[in-house]
């Protein structure tokens, strides 16, 4: 009995390590002196360190965990890594940013660290109630992320309506769990998969069930027609909490839906491929077209995080192992350029965040050369710009919606062609922070200021990864491939 719990303690290695410190912090919290609650921050930093090196213990020891609840397999731990370095960047840019703006809280990297380990139980569950469970700890843990800025109007409103839509959303995934068991009597992924492949068919009640948790996680991942929320939290909430925001959550989640979409109704593919593809084209468009006309950087890399949901249900919709790959590294690389983007935000808008126009951003390549070349290589990559991961996540995005064209016929092949014209309406957007950057007449109230070395270390590591995942991608698309093959599909 020992040696089983010991098992299973190492399975979640990486979430009983966050949870521990993030308790712990919340614990010396009332005991630090305002002018050293910084300190907590670099705990909190060492704590998402100490996950990720726990990440190799649960590789280690792969398998189910605490009565198949939780499955710890490569796939799991793929997500994990992405998840918790996502997280540890956010940590970085957010010690001097609290700083700032007179809100250093104990219990604002508490809540990091919390809803961290909420998205490891996402990526790792095997049973549906087990992965509302994640969702609703990493879910609260952000509502109150977003309304940290408790003296400014935007972040209260974002904070709300983030809590209110979240609870909507919340609904409609129980009310699917609800009819999923009603329909097929279990919970468990990998048992509902082995119940619809008894004779007589899929039980039409299954299905709506599935229609609701789609509502339900869309909300999640910022995909249409559930995206209207989006901009207005992302504008209003802190910006690293938005560096947070609009990256490790939406991994954890897509890893959730891969196994229930790919693992539980593979054998549905039929069915759910088009509500994939109509939303994957709603998505791509409505998130390029209203970035055209934003002249707010962070409203515009909020509807920049819609067309890339937009992007990775290309691959989602290719029902394959390749295109399980092809999502992974997509979220890798869109991690690491979406972090990066937003912390240099994070610097750039000073106090109260009182510039984030984007005619803010004249003249900064004069100004400070090192921060526009890195905004500069981020916004390339969101563009899909060679050498960069960007381009690679779209390429193997693109190619493996393609390579299923025997199953899907000409709709997947109209998809990609869909999705390579925004790609193309994005190149607008991206490019006009660039010119302004590089081209603009600077401003002249706007005074450069040394970036802190926390955030200098975030942004050179989510650079160097970008870089890393466009010219030497081998090793990171072999530990996708192999996540994707981890999964029992059907």
């Amino acid at each position: 009995m020992a040696t089983a719990q010991l098992v299973n303690l190492h399975r979640v290695a990486p979430e009983w390590h966050l949870s521990i410190v993030g308790i712990l912090v919340m614990i010396l919290d009332p005991f630090v002196s305002p002018r050293r609650k910084r300190w907590l921050g670099w705990l909190a930093f060492a704590g998402a360190l100490a996950a990720l090196l726990a990440v190799h213990r649960a590789y280690d020891s792969q398998g189910m965990a605490y009565d198949n609840l939780i499955s710890t397999d490569v796939f799991s731990v793929f997500v994990h890594v992405v998840v918790i370095l996502a997280a540890a960047l956010s940590i970085l840019g957010s010690i001097d940013y609290l700083e700032r703006e007179g809100i250093q809280r104990g219990e604002y990297y508490a809540l990091i660290l919390f809803a961290t380990a909420g998205m490891g139980i996402l990526a790792g569950a095997n049973e549906l109630v087990t992965a509302f469970l994640g969702l609703e700890m990493s879910s609260i843990s952000t509502y109150i992320l977003v309304g940290f800025r408790r003296r400014s109007e935007p972040s209260n409103e974002a904070s709300m309506k983030y809590f209110l839509l979240g609870s909507f959303a919340t609904a409609f995934f129980l009310y699917g769990i609800a009819m999923v068991y009603g329909a097929l009597g279990t919970t468990y992924i990998d048992k509902i998969q082995a119940l619809l492949e008894r004779p007589g068919g899929i039980p039409a009640l299954a299905m709506l069930g599935l229609g609701l948790i789609f509502v339900g996680l869309g909300f999640k991942v910022l995909i249409a027609p559930f995206q209207v929320y989006g901009p207005d939290v992302y504008e209003g909430a802190p910006t690293p909490v938005t560096a947070l925001l609009s990256s490790a959550p939406k991994v954890a989640t897509f890893a959730l839906m891969l196994r229930i979409f790919y693992v539980s109704f593979g054998m549905a593919s039929d069915f759910w491929f088009w509500a994939v593809w109509i939303s994957a084209v709603l998505t791509m468009f409505i998130g390029n077209l209203a970035a055209l006309v934003q002249s707010n950087v962070k409203r515009m890399l909020a509807y920049s995080s819609i067309a890339h949901a937009g992007y990775i249900l290309v691959a989602f919709a290719a029902s394959t192992t390749l295109g399980i790959a092809a999502v992974l590294f997509y979220l890798a690389a869109y991690v690491l350029m979406k972090v990066g983007a937003f912390l240099i935000v994070t610097h750039l808008g000073q106090r109260g965040e009182a510039r984030l126009d984007i005619r803010d951003y004249a003249g900064l390549g004069s100004r400070e050369p090192v921060l526009a070349a890195s905004f500069s290589l981020f916004l390339f990559s969101l563009l899909g710009l060679p050498a960069t991961g960007g381009f690679l996540g779209k390429f193997l995005a693109f190619q493996s919606a393609l390579d299923a064209h025997s199953a899907h016929g000409t709709a997947i092949i109209w998809l990609v062609v869909i999705a390579a014209i925004n790609s193309v309406i994005g190149a607008y957007y991206y490019l006009r922070v660039i010119i302004s950057m590089y081209f603009a007449q600077p401003s002249t109230d706007y005074t450069p200021s040394s970036v802190a070395p926390a955030l200098g270390v975030a942004i050179f590591v989510a650079a160097i990864g970008t870089l890393y995942l466009g010219l030497l991608p081998a090793q990171v698309l072999e530990f996708a491939r192999t996540a994707a093959d981890s999964l029992p599909l059907h």
